[in-house]
């Protein structure tokens, strides 16, 4: 666990853990912002399995009694280093507490926590217009990759 000022950062790792629920409702207002429709007991469901197989590493910013900022991470084999790597998939702070560092706190804990793990790399994505994001990732050490082809295929 990481402390900053009055918030910690810390890996979701059990339903029983003090800030669950309200990881759960920030997901579900992310998915909200993105034009999907709210669903507070799936998104739940779908944390808990996550968490629970250990498929996706659900990070989480706030106190003790309420989360301002989560974060998932897919972690994946990379077979030409035989290592991993790190894929920050979800990034979302509450409106209230933008600007405040906790987007930084996040991203700092997940690149300790991927850099003692042994990974190899730490990447993401974000869409070319959310400029305040790309400059955060900027500050925090990412650069965008011009040699690689993002494609996508919906199934």
């Amino acid at each position: 666990m990481t402390a900053m000022a009055t918030e910690t950062v810390h890996r979701l790792t059990a339903t029983d853990d003090t800030l669950f629920g309200d990881a759960a409702a920030l997901f579900d207002e992310y998915r909200q912002y993105y034009g999907a429709n709210p669903a507070p007991e799936a998104v739940a469901e779908w944390m808990l399995e996550q968490v629970m197989s250990s498929r996706t590493r659900i990070y989480v910013a706030g106190t003790a009694a309420e989360a301002y900022g989560i974060c998932s991470i897919a972690v994946v084999p990379a077979a030409l280093t035989l290592r991993t790597a790190w894929l920050v998939r979800d990034l979302y702070v509450a409106p209230q507490a933008r600007q405040k560092g906790v987007a930084k706190a996040l991203l700092e804990l997940i690149a300790h926590d991927a850099r003692t793990s042994g990974a190899h790399r730490l990447s993401l994505q974000t869409e070319t217009t959310n400029v305040r994001a790309i400059e955060l990732y900027a500050k925090s050490g990412y650069s965008v990759l011009t040699d690689v082809a993002l494609m996508d295929h919906v199934l």
